[in-house]
């Protein structure tokens, strides 16, 4: 599993522009269904680096639902390339690989077009995106 994520610095804040995955999912028997799963897993892990955190007031978390719980709108989603790698190995799970590598492959990214190295989340709470 390995995630590259493009972006670009603008006067206004980052903008993401594209991220690539490549995973080696053993054996795939619906290509298509392994594309979908990493990319949602993905966006979903671009939207827990940007946005997320959970917030407490008088002792209970503020956030109820997911509906209180910000993630990335489309206009924000970069263009997404997968590249399924099969190895013949044993069928195995790929609906959360995609999320973990998401944050570091962004906060790299970030570093290397401004300079600035984030080690704390979210990351809006230290840069701007657009």
């Amino acid at each position: 599993m390995a995630e590259v994520v493009e972006v670009t610095a603008t006067a206004d804040g980052i903008r993401i522009d594209q991220l690539s995955i490549a995973a080696d999912v053993g054996t795939a028997l619906d290509p298509r269904n392994v594309e979908a799963q990493l990319q949602s897993g993905a966006l979903f892990g671009l939207s827990a680096a940007v946005f997320g955190e959970i917030t407490f007031a008088d002792g209970a978390v503020e956030q109820g639902n997911f509906h209180q719980y910000a993630a990335l709108r489309m206009a924000q989603a970069p263009r997404i390339r997968v590249q399924v790698l099969e190895s013949g190995g044993p069928i195995r799970g790929i609906g959360e690989p995609g999320t973990p590598p998401a944050a570091p492959a962004l906060a790299n990214a970030i570093f290397r077009a401004t300079g600035q190295r984030i080690r704390a989340l979210p990351l809006r709470k230290h840069i701007a995106f657009v």
